[in-house]
């Protein structure tokens, strides 16, 4: 009989992920993240990549991330649903596993709609240091939902930003964000238009919900220099930038080929010209031609940042003694007989045997 190894999967639930950013510190996860990110894009070339695969609908969309290097599998699930906040749910919802390559076990289950807000805004962080003008001050943040926040700390934190300048349709939204970041040392000017929000920044952010092909940001209200960190354009169907903005700019995608399906660059043709970040990050491309080149990263999110986000997790978790064991897949004495697990738990297979 095949000797009988024990094992088990780490779980972390909403609330242990909670606990753990609250007892880390929000910079400290979004710096662990961010590097996590960064160690990741540099080995580019370890991982099989591909496109995520999507099931749209109407309403949204759910999708599968998969991802892996010759030792580590991970996947995320996650959903896009605009609509949601009516009935009092997120726009998005996640959870993910991390999986080992050689056996094919599961290692770790997390919640990842938390942790999905943080990578998005440490990969933004990331783009932006490579991309953006060194001494970079001032954002425009224009949608101010479920994410602003995030990609306003991650921007303070990472990449020394000071005064955000907001814009939402929704000014409740607005009032919201300002409270949320109220003793983080951020100035915050509440703006009525994307026009006025983008006025004098050096950096700006478009985090955007509507899943419709929208013109936020148009040629004539761009100054030169500027980064652009577009967020909200990630799936068919759905943009941020008018189309001149991209021609008349340098485009960096994580991934081109998801990013031609999903991105902004949607608009354009299969040929458009970009550059993947990892090519910058690795020192193999230049990244901003000058002071007064335009930059746009196109970012849709892509299944190596939760990759590393989960990496980030599992160390943080262990580090902290969080998460409990869950028997996700069954304990098999004789890894031959899975029907042997009813004749053990049901008394009635039992009487026959």
């Amino acid at each position: 009989m095949p000797s009988h190894h024990p094992f088990s999967t780490r779980y972390l639930s909403a609330t242990d992920v909670i606990d753990m950013v609250q007892r880390k510190g929000v910079e400290a996860c979004l710096r662990g993240i961010a590097d996590y990110i960064l160690a990741d894009f540099l080995r580019w070339g370890a991982f099989d990549k591909s496109a995520r695969v999507a099931s749209h609908s109407p309403d949204g969309v759910i999708e599968l991330m998969p991802i892996a290097d010759d030792q580590t599998y991970a996947f995320k699930y996650v959903n896009g649903h605009p609509k949601n906040t009516r009935w009092g749910l997120p726009t998005v919802m996640a959870f993910g596993v991390l999986a080992d390559v050689a056996t094919g076990a599961p290692l770790l289950l997390s919640e990842l709609t938390l942790t999905t807000a943080l990578r998005t805004a440490a990969m933004s962080a990331v783009a932006a240091r490579a991309l953006a003008r060194p001494g970079s001050r001032t954002m425009a943040l224009i949608g101010n939902g479920a994410q602003s926040e995030f990609q306003a700390l991650a921007f303070h934190h990472l990449l020394g930003i000071t005064t955000l300048r907001l814009f939402d349709t929704d000014p409740a939204a607005t009032a919201k964000l300002q409270a949320n970041l109220q003793g983080t040392g951020l100035r915050t000017v509440a703006c009525n238009s994307t026009a006025e929000a983008v006025r004098g920044a050096d950096v700006v952010t478009t985090v955007t919900a509507d899943k419709t092909n929208a013109t936020i940001l148009t040629p004539g209200i761009l100054a030169p220099g500027m980064h652009i960190n577009a967020v909200g354009g990630d799936c068919p169907g759905k943009t941020e930038l008018h189309a001149d903005v991209l021609r008349q700019a340098q485009v960096f995608v994580e991934y081109a080929p998801q990013t031609r399906i999903e991105g902004d660059i949607q608009q354009l043709p299969a040929d458009f010209g970009v550059t993947e970040l990892w090519e910058v990050l690795a020192g193999q491309h230049t990244g901003r031609a000058s002071d007064a080149a335009i930059t746009v990263f196109d970012s849709v999110g892509f299944a190596l940042e939760d990759f590393s986000a989960l990496r980030f997790l599992r160390d943080a978790a262990a580090e902290l003694g969080m998460g409990q064991p869950i028997e996700l897949i069954p304990q098999l004495s004789d890894p031959k007989n899975l029907f042997g697990l009813l004749r053990t738990h049901n008394p009635l297979l039992r009487a026959v045997a």
